[in-house]
């Protein structure tokens, strides 16, 4: 069964582009358009789209309070959220990722990395791109010295076994299944059962949101080079 992809963009050219690109793929299709975050979460639940590629600044109900009303609603629990940003260096970024989208990519990506995107997204693995998770999310996340921490996310922590714990600090650091199997010496089995669990445990919904948690708990610390 293809991948069921909304747009959400309020430029209209750029949608088509999109369309144009997405329904080229055999493994996926586009099942609706819109142009602002009010009529994205109403084609979300309508069309049972499985990835909204949602476009931040929008008239009416932008792109961030969308993906917010996405994450927040059960019945849209299998939805997710892919930003797509002007520019990859922004700020909206890291609030789109606390406000539940699962990743983002920027708007001048080459079109196999946006079909790259959507097939990520859809089967629920990070969408952070190395660069971004290192400087991007540990400049907005964790910057001034831990002023955005949130204790309480420390806490939940708690919860994490030792190696949990280790596994969350390597997928904060960009690192896929493979390669934190080979740093830590274990099969990619055990690492995705790893992070399967701690998201489980600290109730996130994918990757992504580890990322936001590993950073906002204080657990992993930002080096902005």
């Amino acid at each position: 069964m293809p991948i069921r992809v909304l747009l959400a963009d309020d430029q209209a050219l750029l949608r088509s582009a999109f369309r144009v690109l997405v329904d080229s793929e055999p493994d996926m299709q586009v099942v609706g358009e819109a142009s602002d975050g009010e009529e994205a979460v109403r084609l979300a639940k309508q069309e049972r789209a499985d990835v909204v590629l949602m476009d931040i600044r929008m008239p009416g109900t932008d792109g961030l309070a969308a993906t917010r009303m996405i994450s927040t609603d059960p019945s849209l629990a299998h939805v997710r959220v892919v930003i797509l940003t002007t520019f990859e260096v922004d700020d909206y970024v890291v609030q789109s990722l606390r406000a539940g989208a699962s990743g983002f990519l920027g708007k001048g990506s080459e079109p196999e990395e946006l079909l790259a995107a959507i097939r990520v997204a859809a089967g629920g693995e990070a969408l952070l791109s190395p660069a971004a998770t290192k400087s991007l999310i540990a400049r907005f996340l964790a910057h001034g010295d831990g002023a955005d921490r949130d204790p309480a996310r420390g806490e939940r922590l708690d919860a994490l076994t030792v190696r949990e714990r280790e596994v969350l600090v390597q997928v904060a650091g960009g690192h896929s299944n493979d390669e934190i199997a080979e740093r830590l010496e274990v099969s990619p089995l055990t690492v995705k059962t790893h992070v399967n669990r701690a998201m489980s445990k600290l109730g996130a919904r994918d990757r992504a949101q580890l990322v936001v948690i590993a950073y906002e708990s204080g657990l992993v610390r930002p080096r902005v080079e």
